[in-house]
């Protein structure tokens, strides 16, 4: 992991919305990376049991089995080995889009996660989420999964509050 990748995000209002965008390099080659975002048995080391059907249309499902958190969407983008976007949140919630985006660079991969969620929402929490997961993500292409880091949640949960406030 590099100093970069300790970096948060950005916040900014679109449209009604907070969009949010965090960036991780990750020294493993693109082919890697994507595998983490799309293969169900490498998601279930960072992120959650679940699937993701590898086409625009496709179910994406996620079981969040210790919080009771279950996401079931659809994939609304899909360009491999560069993209998947599915929203945040199941029927009849508002859509939360998560956008993943892999680009090769010198020496490994640029991550980029966006994500948009309405106004009225907590997207402090939602990026302190996130960023517990990339941690999750960097610690499991390593090969050494960890749980869910609840200190890395707190602390950046506050800084992306002083951010917005």
């Amino acid at each position: 992991m590099t100093q970069d990748n300790e970096k948060l995000g950005t916040i900014n209002r679109v449209n009604g919305c907070y969009e949010a965008q965090l960036e991780r390099f990750l020294a493993h080659d693109q082919s890697v990376v994507w595998a983490m975002l799309i293969e169900p048995e490498r998601m279930v080391e960072w992120l959650a049991p679940g699937e993701i059907e590898l086409r625009e249309g496709g179910v994406a499902k996620l079981n969040f089995i210790d919080s009771g958190i279950v996401i079931d969407s659809t994939v609304s983008e899909f360009e491999p080995p560069s993209l998947v976007e599915y929203s945040w949140g199941s029927p009849g919630e508002p859509t939360r889009p998560v956008r993943w985006e892999t680009a090769a660079v010198a020496g490994g991969t640029r991550l980029t996660l966006t994500l948009q969620i309405p106004e009225d929402e907590d997207i402090a929490r939602a990026c302190a989420g996130w960023e517990a997961h990339l941690m999750m993500l960097l610690a499991a292409i390593e090969g050494v999964p960890i749980k869910f880091p609840f200190d890395r949640f707190q602390a950046t949960r506050e800084a992306y509050k002083s951010m917005i406030a």
